[in-house]
């Protein structure tokens, strides 16, 4: 099911090949290569009808309000795991640290993960995965939530969280595909407007 991890695989490539240089530059760039992605029938998860109907996925506008520093908390004595899907597949997981940040007044920690079947990819093994709800889920976003994915900071405890880089599972586009579903630590108790809204069939 390593396809599940196409759309993050290629923007990630895309933005280690392109270096955006600020969080704006990320966004912009996010929204145009995740547009061409579902527009290819060779890379897109939308059924083949959906293809031919498709014309844009619908974002929040980029703010600067959703670019977060976070403070990076590593637990490096966590044990492997199996991530609940939307299907009976358990992909194994563990647990890499928390993301403490401050959000609309409040106070926000989140759990950080590494999917063990990607560690042996050279290319992957700092990457982060950040699955996660709040108050626009089921509104105006997914329901099931929506992902970030973050890499291991060079040095030091800081971290950049980019809400306007959030996007679907697979699983809203088409229901063929198994998709990881955030754990309840990672709800965020407040309106994240950022990154992909939820996606709607014509």
């Amino acid at each position: 099911m390593k396809r599940l991890f196409l759309i993050s695989t290629c923007i990630f490539l895309q933005f280690a090949c392109s270096s955006p240089k600020t969080e704006q530059d990320k966004a912009i760039l996010f929204q145009k290569n995740l547009n061409k992605e579902f527009k290819d029938k060779d890379s897109s998860p939308l059924p083949p009808d959906a293809i031919k109907k498709f014309k844009e996925l619908d974002f929040f506008p980029i703010s600067e309000r959703y670019v977060i520093e976070a403070e990076l908390i590593r637990t490096p004595d966590e044990k492997p795991f199996q991530m609940v899907t939307t299907t009976d597949r358990k992909p194994m997981y563990i647990k890499y640290g928390e993301a403490k940040f401050n959000l609309s007044g409040q106070e926000h920690s989140v759990d950080l993960f590494q999917d063990l079947s990607l560690l042996s990819n050279k290319e992957y093994e700092k990457h982060l995965f950040l699955p996660f709800t709040d108050l626009t889920s089921g509104v105006t976003t997914y329901g099931g939530g929506r992902y970030i994915d973050l890499k291991i900071p060079e040095e030091g405890e800081k971290l950049i969280i980019n809400f306007n880089l959030a996007y679907n599972p697979y699983c809203v586009y088409n229901p063929k595909f198994s998709c990881p579903i955030p754990p309840e630590q990672n709800y965020i108790p407040t309106e994240i407007n950022a990154g992909i809204k939820d996606y709607k069939y014509e």
